[in-house]
């Protein structure tokens, strides 16, 4: 039986909405953050850590992009459950937070997807389907990106860019094991709390804080500190739950790094400079305040610079107000239909009728039944 209808906003309809007043975002606070292990378990570490932007200092070659790469690394390790992690990491970092101050949780992916609709010039896949997984607590919407398949295989003969092998060799691991990290923070936006959470490229060590260029001494060291999730048992786990509530592991492990610090990673050949409202929104999403626009030729980089870009993406959001917005009032609209029928929802971009189709879903709920416990406490 199909799933039914319960509401469908055309492109056409967005300006009917009614926004709330200025659409900047203020008060930015990081909430936390965790790093994926890879060990067959899944398994976290919190706080974690980006990888420290440490560039080599002589430029080399680099080899094209080949292998399996993650698109939804959440998804792949616990797919039944994939925002849990940004749960065990938020109250591990904060045990008492009240959740119920938060008006929306979701990841930066689905917001760029709302904003993609919102304004079709906003993102380089604009025009195409996409589909976002809704659930209303209490009076907190959960909005998660559904993804037909969490990773993705470049064969030896396909060319997709050097991205993953620049960012192999110009950071360094923080975390033995690790395979990515993820943020938490949370803001205001046109009246109501996010809290958002997204991948982090990397980071950059203060001024006064010396750092070791990446020339391969540092595989070496990742590799001897792999050694050490052999003996696994031995480190500082614990389990956030009761086992038979949850199959996430979280190691108290890392270093808070600050909001200021974290950067972005975009890679391009050298004929093909990347404007920097192609990437506006995703920075704008996440508040990440610097940026690394890296150019090659045939795979040999010219010196990157990381670029504080905060200023920048003040300019962009006052330009982009009229569009923000809309934004807010799209969301706004879509807390409105999940508070009429509540529980369960799919969010569809049909890109046949230029509009988002929302249905209401029989499905289990989008966290572990230990987790909903926080909406009463």
């Amino acid at each position: 039986m199909a799933s039914p209808t319960i509401a469908i906003i055309t492109r056409s309809s967005l300006q009917r909405l009614n926004p709330r007043g200025d659409a900047y975002i203020t008060n930015v606070e990081s909430v936390s953050s965790y790093s994926w292990i890879d060990v067959p378990s899944p398994t976290i570490a919190v706080p974690g850590s980006p990888p420290l932007w440490s560039p080599p200092q002589v430029s080399l070659p680099l080899r094209k992009d080949t292998g399996l790469f993650y698109i939804a690394e959440n998804t792949v390790r616990l797919p039944t459950c994939p925002m849990e992690p940004l749960f065990r990491a938020l109250y591990t970092t904060k045990p008492s937070f009240d959740v119920r101050s938060i008006d929306v949780i979701s990841n930066r992916h689905t917001i760029r997807k709302l904003l993609s609709f919102v304004d079709p010039g906003s993102g380089r896949d604009t025009g195409e389907t996409f589909s976002l997984e809704l659930e209303l607590v209490r009076n907190t919407l959960l909005m998660c990106r559904n993804v037909t398949s969490g990773t993705k295989y470049i064969e030896p003969h396909d060319f997709q860019g050097f991205g993953h092998e620049f960012e192999k060799v110009y950071t360094t691991s923080q975390i033995a094991g690790s395979t990515s990290h993820y943020r938490i923070i949370s803001y205001r936006f046109c009246g109501l709390k996010f809290m958002i959470c997204y991948e982090t490229d990397g980071f950059v060590k203060a001024s006064n804080e010396a750092i070791v260029a990446n020339d391969g001494a540092s595989s070496l060291l990742e590799s001897l500190l792999s050694l050490s999730l052999s003996l696994f048992s031995a480190k500082k786990a614990s389990r956030t739950a009761n086992s038979s509530v949850t199959k996430l592991t979280v190691l108290q492990q890392g270093t808070t790094i600050p909001l200021e610090s974290t950067l972005e990673v975009k890679t391009r050949a050298a004929r093909k400079p990347l404007p920097f409202h192609d990437v506006a929104p995703q920075l704008w999403v996440s508040q990440t305040p610097k940026l690394v626009r890296a150019y090659h030729h045939s795979g040999l980089f010219l010196t990157p610079q990381v670029e504080d870009v905060e200023a920048e993406l003040r300019a962009w959001e006052h330009d982009n107000q009229e569009k923000l917005r809309t934004l807010g009032a799209l969301i706004d609209e879509i807390i409105k239909v999940m508070k009429c029928c509540g529980g369960r929802g799919r969010l569809r971009f049909d890109v046949a009728t230029d509009s988002i189709v929302i249905s209401r879903v029989e499905e289990a709920g989008m966290l572990p039944e230990d987790l909903y416990s926080k909406w009463d406490e």
